[in-house]
């Protein structure tokens, strides 16, 4: 439908290797567990679960028309009360409302196509941070690529969120000294709850449209941005995994979880395309925390 599939079967052949890496190095916290009362229990695995979008010409709800699929691989285990990592590659025809928003859109007739990683982590120690990461290539008339990762600490640690903001700068600087500086503020203004009036959490890296004229370019940095997150996000879980933590601290864990589903329902963009697309709605909800309060 769209043409450079050598491009596409390059970045989803990477998207399903991150997601290979990135499960084995958290089965492998899950293995390392010592400390905590859950330190009795099973290891967590991931299960994975395809899906499949196939409708043959019909348009969805929302107008659009989608073929493709993806995988599920989600774990519940003693380490990570919840996580998702989610890749999936779809095309399709957009609703015309929906195609006057996407880049390239109307110069394609409304045809895309799209695939990528995406990834949320809520843990069962309030000690340790939830953290969000996805990258993704989108092809209209014009093909780009976006993603990022950004923390979401219960209880702000310095030395943690300095660490992370280190390392996707050093991710960053080795490609272009320029990307740091405005990845950074573009997450801290995109996961930003204005009827809150504070940020989701204590920020990372955001992008989208990455289309510098050198593909090959761009889609280097997006796996650099892959790999960053699988050294320095489950440095950070070991770091805090095997502490104790109180009744009061998993009580204000739930509570700023609220803050987290805020956002995704109200503003993500990723939350709203999936659903207008009509993508595959457990995979798009995946990012749900089990088990949240509002006071």
């Amino acid at each position: 439908m769209i043409k450079n599939d050598k491009n596409k079967t390059l970045a989803f052949d990477w998207f399903t290797s991150l997601r290979d890496q990135i499960c084995a190095s958290f089965e492998k916290l899950e293995d390392q567990l010592a400390g905590t009362t859950f330190a009795k229990d099973a290891p967590g695995r991931f299960v994975r679960t395809p899906w499949k979008r196939d409708d043959s010409g019909a348009p969805n709800i929302s107008g659009s028309i989608l073929n493709g699929g993806g995988e599920m691989s989600v774990m519940r285990g003693r380490v990570f009360e919840k996580v998702g990592v989610n890749i999936s590659c779809v095309e399709g025809v957009f609703a015309p409302q929906f195609a006057e928003h996407m880049n390239g859109a109307k110069e394609s007739g409304g045809k895309f196509w799209a695939a990528g990683i995406s990834l949320v982590a809520h843990m069962q120690s309030p000690l340790v941070p939830a953290v969000h990461m996805n990258t993704r290539m989108v092809m209209t008339s014009k093909s780009w690529f976006g993603g990022g990762a950004d923390l979401t600490p219960m209880t702000p640690d310095d030395q943690d969120t300095a660490d992370f903001h280190s390392a996707f700068k050093s991710c960053c600087d080795a490609h272009d000294e320029t990307y740091h500086p405005k990845f950074k503020a573009w997450c801290d203004e995109y996961f930003f709850l204005p009827h809150r009036g504070e940020p989701r959490g204590v920020g990372g890296i955001f992008y989208d449209y990455l289309d510098t004229g050198n593909w090959e370019k761009d889609f280097a940095f997006t796996q650099d941005v892959g790999r960053t997150f699988n050294e320095i996000y489950p440095a950070l879980v070991a770091r805090h995994m095997n502490k104790d933590w109180s009744a009061e601290q998993r009580e204000h864990q739930l509570i700023r979880r609220g803050r987290y589903v805020e956002f995704n329902l109200l503003y993500d963009r990723g939350t709203q395309f999936g659903l207008k697309t009509g993508g595959n709605t457990e995979a798009i909800l995946m990012s749900m925390p089990p088990v949240v309060k509002w006071p």
